[in-house]
């Protein structure tokens, strides 16, 4: 495997911040996202990567970008570093693959979550409340674990900048951002599912659920920012091994997750370090839902 990039080093540019994945770096009219190879699982960093990994998020987000231009308007400027500023051309040996000149934007205060199965955190506070969830939205009794939603259902969550991001009601979430912002992030995020799902069923792939990033630009437009769309932000399961109940093969950070929840770990920092052999095949996964979905090897 190749060495991850945990980091990047692009000492000419102004960095804006670091996030749990990306290296945001500011050009002025533009920022620059770069995917690293670092991984997280509940909000809390681990000390080692995967290899490869930010190439295939980049890899991936290109492709929904070009797809769902139609549904929503985005934040995208190119994915080509021959079209990036000269300043930020100097290191195309780390940028290139993982990187995506983009339009500034101010992020919405929410999370925009879409499920259109009753899994993760939904699933836990389904059992834990007698089938009620912190969205508000009634569901039917009787589910099982991953059971198909009658509907997509939109679930936001608030943004912590320490520990984990609260699951809040729809009207809680219009307060935080306006009614108006609101709706059209709650309807775009819903029909961006249904197209993902219905585009990924053919290839043999379920959207379990996504989380969807917005920005607010300084006309007061709204657009689709940050990643789309990606075992990062999504859950996808091998729709041959699906059904309720029965822990299906994914395709995404949950067998990272499903690891680190068998190693004890309290879900605390300091996360502990990745085995050789699970970062291997959480890298095979990556690499196999990339050409899955985008019908590439990874570039």
């Amino acid at each position: 495997m190749h060495t991850p990039l945990l980091q990047t080093h692009c000492p000419n540019l102004k960095l804006l911040a670091r996030g749990k994945v990306r290296d945001i770096y500011d050009l002025g009219e533009y920022l620059l996202l770069v995917a690293s190879d670092r991984i997280s699982t509940f909000d809390v960093v681990f000390p080692n990567g995967i290899p490869d990994k930010g190439r295939v998020l980049t890899q991936i987000s290109r492709y929904w970008f070009e797809k769902c231009g139609q549904i929503t308007p985005h934040h995208v400027v190119s994915f080509d570093v021959k079209e990036f500023p000269k300043e930020a051309r100097a290191y195309a040996e780390q940028l290139e693959g993982r990187s995506l000149l983009c339009k500034k934007a101010k992020p919405l205060a929410i999370e925009c979550v879409v499920r259109g199965y009753l899994d993760g955190s939904a699933w836990a506070e389904y059992q834990k409340n007698n089938g009620k969830i912190s969205s508000g939205h009634a569901l039917p009794a009787g589910l099982r674990q991953r059971s198909k939603l009658p509907r997509p259902i939109f679930t936001p969550a608030t943004k912590e900048s320490e520990g984990h991001d609260i699951n809040i009601t729809e009207a809680r979430a219009a307060e935080i951002v306006g009614k108006d912002l609101f709706e059209q992030a709650q309807s775009r995020s819903i029909a961006l599912y249904s197209f993902a799902h219905g585009h990924l069923q053919p290839k043999g792939i379920t959207l379990c659920d996504t989380k969807f990033e917005f920005g607010v630009r300084p006309d007061g437009s709204l657009i689709l920012i940050d990643e789309v769309l990606t075992p990062d932000s999504s859950r996808f399961m091998v729709s041959e091994s699906y059904s309720p109940d029965k822990t299906p093969l994914s395709f995404d950070k949950q067998f990272v997750r499903d690891w680190v929840v068998s190693t004890g770990w309290q879900k605390t920092p300091p996360a502990p370090v990745i085995p050789e052999d699970i970062a291997r095949q959480t890298r095979e996964r990556y690499l196999e839902i990339c050409r899955l979905i985008t019908g590439k090897e990874l570039a």
